[in-house]
Protein backbone atom coordinates (compact mmCIF):
# COMPACT_ATOMS: atom_id res chain seq x y z
CA UNK A 1 0.00 0.00 0.00
CA UNK A 2 1.55 3.48 -1.06
CA UNK A 3 2.07 5.54 2.20
CA UNK A 4 -0.63 8.55 1.08
CA UNK A 5 -3.31 6.49 0.58
CA UNK A 6 -2.36 4.71 3.85
CA UNK A 7 -2.79 7.79 5.57
CA UNK A 8 -5.78 8.65 3.77
CA UNK A 9 -7.49 5.42 5.51
CA UNK A 10 -5.68 5.90 8.78
CA UNK A 11 -7.34 9.36 8.91
CA UNK A 12 -11.20 7.84 8.43
CA UNK A 13 -9.96 5.51 11.06
CA UNK A 14 -8.55 8.31 13.77
CA UNK A 15 -11.67 9.32 15.53
CA UNK A 16 -11.97 5.52 16.78
CA UNK A 17 -8.66 5.57 18.52
CA UNK A 18 -8.34 8.46 21.38
CA UNK A 19 -10.44 11.72 21.99
CA UNK A 20 -7.57 13.60 19.88
CA UNK A 21 -7.84 16.24 17.32
CA UNK A 22 -6.05 15.36 14.06
CA UNK A 23 -3.73 17.91 13.23
CA UNK A 24 -1.88 18.36 9.76
CA UNK A 25 1.51 19.49 9.38
CA UNK A 26 0.69 23.33 8.56
CA UNK A 27 -0.73 23.41 11.68
CA UNK A 28 2.69 23.24 13.77
CA UNK A 29 3.73 26.42 12.29
CA UNK A 30 3.13 30.03 13.81
CA UNK A 31 1.61 31.89 11.41
CA UNK A 32 2.19 35.72 12.80
CA UNK A 33 5.94 35.28 11.75
CA UNK A 34 5.71 33.87 8.25
CA UNK A 35 4.78 36.85 6.30
CA UNK A 36 7.71 39.51 6.60
CA UNK A 37 9.68 41.79 4.40
CA UNK A 38 12.64 39.75 2.63
CA UNK A 39 14.64 41.52 -0.12
CA UNK A 40 16.22 38.58 -0.83
CA UNK A 41 13.04 36.77 -2.06
CA UNK A 42 12.51 38.56 -4.98
CA UNK A 43 16.61 38.43 -6.28
CA UNK A 44 17.37 36.48 -9.26
CA UNK A 45 20.44 34.21 -8.86
CA UNK A 46 23.10 36.35 -10.59
CA UNK A 47 22.13 38.92 -8.34
CA UNK A 48 23.07 37.03 -5.11
CA UNK A 49 26.00 35.56 -6.40
CA UNK A 50 26.95 39.06 -7.34
CA UNK A 51 25.90 40.02 -3.35
CA UNK A 52 28.38 37.49 -2.66
CA UNK A 53 31.21 38.52 -4.38
CA UNK A 54 30.84 42.24 -3.04
CA UNK A 55 30.68 40.66 0.28
CA UNK A 56 33.89 38.56 -0.05
CA UNK A 57 35.47 40.91 -1.67
CA UNK A 58 34.84 43.70 1.23
CA UNK A 59 35.87 41.35 4.02
CA UNK A 60 38.94 40.35 2.33
CA UNK A 61 39.83 44.45 2.07
CA UNK A 62 38.51 45.01 5.62
CA UNK A 63 41.21 41.83 6.63
CA UNK A 64 44.16 44.04 5.17
CA UNK A 65 47.62 42.66 5.08
CA UNK A 66 47.24 42.54 0.81
CA UNK A 67 49.46 44.37 -1.60
CA UNK A 68 48.58 46.87 -3.42
CA UNK A 69 48.07 44.92 -6.86
CA UNK A 70 45.54 42.63 -4.26
CA UNK A 71 44.07 45.84 -3.11
CA UNK A 72 43.20 47.46 -6.01
CA UNK A 73 42.13 44.24 -7.52
CA UNK A 74 38.83 43.61 -4.79
CA UNK A 75 37.95 47.32 -5.32
CA UNK A 76 37.66 46.99 -8.50
CA UNK A 77 35.83 43.59 -8.13
CA UNK A 78 33.65 45.19 -5.28
CA UNK A 79 33.15 48.34 -7.25
CA UNK A 80 31.94 46.33 -10.49
CA UNK A 81 29.53 43.59 -8.78
CA UNK A 82 27.73 46.94 -7.17
CA UNK A 83 27.52 48.83 -10.24
CA UNK A 84 25.28 46.54 -11.83
CA UNK A 85 22.87 46.44 -8.58
CA UNK A 86 22.93 50.20 -9.10
CA UNK A 87 22.30 50.10 -13.37
CA UNK A 88 18.75 48.05 -12.00
CA UNK A 89 17.78 50.37 -9.38
CA UNK A 90 19.07 48.38 -6.41
CA UNK A 91 20.88 49.20 -3.79
CA UNK A 92 23.30 46.33 -2.35
CA UNK A 93 24.86 48.55 0.52
CA UNK A 94 21.53 48.18 1.71
CA UNK A 95 20.78 44.95 0.73
CA UNK A 96 24.23 43.04 2.26
CA UNK A 97 23.17 45.55 5.71
CA UNK A 98 19.68 43.60 6.00
CA UNK A 99 21.37 40.15 5.80
CA UNK A 100 21.07 39.26 9.45
CA UNK A 101 17.69 41.30 9.89
CA UNK A 102 16.42 38.58 7.27
CA UNK A 103 18.37 35.67 8.51
CA UNK A 104 16.63 36.40 12.31
CA UNK A 105 13.55 36.76 10.76
CA UNK A 106 13.73 33.33 8.41
CA UNK A 107 15.06 31.56 11.70
CA UNK A 108 12.05 32.65 13.80
CA UNK A 109 9.66 31.70 10.50
CA UNK A 110 11.33 28.30 10.97
CA UNK A 111 11.42 27.29 14.36
CA UNK A 112 8.36 29.11 15.91
CA UNK A 113 5.79 26.75 16.50
CA UNK A 114 2.32 27.03 17.46
CA UNK A 115 1.10 28.43 20.47
CA UNK A 116 -2.52 26.79 20.01
CA UNK A 117 -1.46 22.65 19.67
CA UNK A 118 0.94 23.32 22.41
CA UNK A 119 -0.24 21.04 24.91
CA UNK A 120 -2.86 19.25 23.49
CA UNK A 121 -3.36 15.86 22.51
CA UNK A 122 -3.22 15.47 18.60
CA UNK A 123 -3.03 13.04 15.79
CA UNK A 124 -0.70 12.97 13.05
CA UNK A 125 0.67 10.93 10.05
CA UNK A 126 4.37 11.07 9.00
CA UNK A 127 7.78 9.41 8.59
CA UNK A 128 9.20 7.82 11.25
CA UNK A 129 12.88 8.14 12.06
CA UNK A 130 14.53 5.91 14.47
CA UNK A 131 17.18 7.38 17.20
CA UNK A 132 18.66 6.44 20.17
CA UNK A 133 16.62 5.78 23.25
CA UNK A 134 16.56 9.03 25.81
CA UNK A 135 18.79 8.84 29.42
CA UNK A 136 15.53 7.28 31.12
CA UNK A 137 15.55 4.41 28.66
CA UNK A 138 12.84 5.83 26.73
CA UNK A 139 12.35 4.66 23.20
CA UNK A 140 12.73 7.85 21.06
CA UNK A 141 12.24 8.98 16.54
CA UNK A 142 11.56 11.97 14.81
CA UNK A 143 8.31 12.31 12.71
CA UNK A 144 8.90 14.43 9.65
CA UNK A 145 6.17 15.00 6.93
CA UNK A 146 7.84 13.66 3.61
CA UNK A 147 9.73 10.40 2.96
CA UNK A 148 13.55 10.69 2.23
CA UNK A 149 14.16 13.88 4.57
CA UNK A 150 17.37 13.64 6.70
CA UNK A 151 19.02 11.18 4.57
CA UNK A 152 18.30 11.76 0.86
CA UNK A 153 16.91 15.41 1.67
CA UNK A 154 17.71 17.75 3.76
CA UNK A 155 15.76 17.81 6.81
CA UNK A 156 13.00 20.21 7.37
CA UNK A 157 12.35 23.04 8.77
CA UNK A 158 12.55 22.12 13.42
CA UNK A 159 8.78 23.54 13.55
CA UNK A 160 8.11 20.55 10.70
CA UNK A 161 9.75 17.62 12.90
CA UNK A 162 8.84 16.36 16.30
CA UNK A 163 11.00 14.60 18.70
CA UNK A 164 8.58 11.37 19.96
CA UNK A 165 9.13 9.47 22.88
CA UNK A 166 6.72 5.66 22.20
CA UNK A 167 5.78 3.28 24.20
CA UNK A 168 6.77 -0.44 24.16
CA UNK A 169 4.12 -0.87 22.16
CA UNK A 170 5.53 0.14 18.97
CA UNK A 171 8.58 1.14 17.77
CA UNK A 172 9.93 1.48 14.22
CA UNK A 173 11.81 -1.01 11.98
CA UNK A 174 13.42 1.03 9.44
CA UNK A 175 13.64 4.62 8.27
CA UNK A 176 10.81 6.60 7.26
CA UNK A 177 7.95 3.93 8.60
CA UNK A 178 5.03 5.56 7.84
CA UNK A 179 2.90 5.94 10.53
CA UNK A 180 0.21 7.91 12.44
CA UNK A 181 1.14 8.63 15.94
CA UNK A 182 -1.62 9.99 18.75
CA UNK A 183 -0.35 11.88 21.55
CA UNK A 184 0.23 14.96 23.92
CA UNK A 185 2.22 17.88 21.86
CA UNK A 186 4.32 20.09 23.30
CA UNK A 187 6.96 22.94 22.01
CA UNK A 188 10.17 21.58 23.54
CA UNK A 189 12.67 22.59 21.33
CA UNK A 190 15.99 19.51 21.23
CA UNK A 191 19.01 19.07 19.49
CA UNK A 192 20.76 16.11 19.15
CA UNK A 193 22.84 14.45 16.21
CA UNK A 194 21.67 10.84 14.82
CA UNK A 195 23.25 8.94 12.64
CA UNK A 196 20.81 8.02 9.45
CA UNK A 197 20.83 6.42 5.68
CA UNK A 198 23.69 8.87 4.89
CA UNK A 199 26.02 9.70 7.68
CA UNK A 200 25.34 11.66 10.77
CA UNK A 201 22.49 14.73 10.42
CA UNK A 202 21.45 17.38 13.04
CA UNK A 203 18.26 16.69 14.31
CA UNK A 204 16.43 20.01 15.06
CA UNK A 205 12.86 19.85 16.68
CA UNK A 206 10.61 21.92 18.07
CA UNK A 207 7.96 20.00 18.98
CA UNK A 208 7.80 16.67 21.45
CA UNK A 209 5.37 14.03 21.65
CA UNK A 210 4.53 11.69 24.68
CA UNK A 211 3.07 8.80 22.26
CA UNK A 212 0.12 7.15 23.38
CA UNK A 213 -0.79 5.29 20.31
CA UNK A 214 0.49 4.66 16.95
CA UNK A 215 -1.15 3.61 14.21
CA UNK A 216 0.71 1.39 11.32
CA UNK A 217 0.41 -0.14 7.86
CA UNK A 218 -0.55 -3.48 9.53
CA UNK A 219 -3.17 -1.72 11.55
CA UNK A 220 -4.47 0.23 8.77
CA UNK A 221 -4.73 -3.19 6.91
CA UNK A 222 -6.69 -5.11 9.66
CA UNK A 223 -9.54 -2.25 10.32
CA UNK A 224 -9.77 -1.68 6.74
CA UNK A 225 -12.43 -4.50 6.08
CA UNK A 226 -14.46 -3.10 9.44
CA UNK A 227 -14.10 0.48 8.28
CA UNK A 228 -17.67 1.49 6.86
CA UNK A 229 -15.72 4.76 5.54
CA UNK A 230 -12.64 3.12 2.96
CA UNK A 231 -14.79 4.08 -0.04
CA UNK A 232 -13.76 7.40 0.91
CA UNK A 233 -10.35 6.77 1.47
CA UNK A 234 -10.15 5.46 -2.04
CA UNK A 235 -12.02 8.16 -3.15
CA UNK A 236 -9.55 10.53 -1.86
CA UNK A 237 -6.94 8.51 -2.86
CA UNK A 238 -8.08 8.26 -6.35
CA UNK A 239 -7.67 12.50 -6.04
CA UNK A 240 -4.44 12.21 -4.91
CA UNK A 241 -3.42 10.24 -7.88
CA UNK A 242 -4.70 12.42 -10.52
CA UNK A 243 -2.77 15.26 -9.02
CA UNK A 244 0.48 12.68 -9.45
CA UNK A 245 1.01 13.18 -5.63
CA UNK A 246 2.12 9.80 -5.95
CA UNK A 247 2.96 6.95 -7.72
CA UNK A 248 -0.35 5.33 -10.76
CA UNK A 249 0.69 2.19 -9.09
CA UNK A 250 -0.90 2.82 -5.70
CA UNK A 251 -3.39 0.03 -4.90
CA UNK A 252 -7.08 1.14 -3.43
CA UNK A 253 -7.58 -0.72 -0.66
CA UNK A 254 -9.89 -3.95 -0.52
CA UNK A 255 -12.93 -4.07 1.88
Amino acid sequence: MKPLLAFAVLATLGSTMLASETAEWPDLVEPSVQVFDDPYRDLSYPEIEALKTIASARQALARGGLSDHQQSEFEEIARGANLRFLESGKNADWLIEQRWVVAERRQKAATTGNREVDGQVVSLSGYAIPAPPDPDGTSVAYLVPERGMCSHMPPPNANQMIKVRLTDAWQPRAVHEPVRLTGKLSISPTQEVVRIVDGPVEMNATFLMEVEHAETFADVKAKAGKSPDINAANALAQKLRASSAFSSTSQSVKP
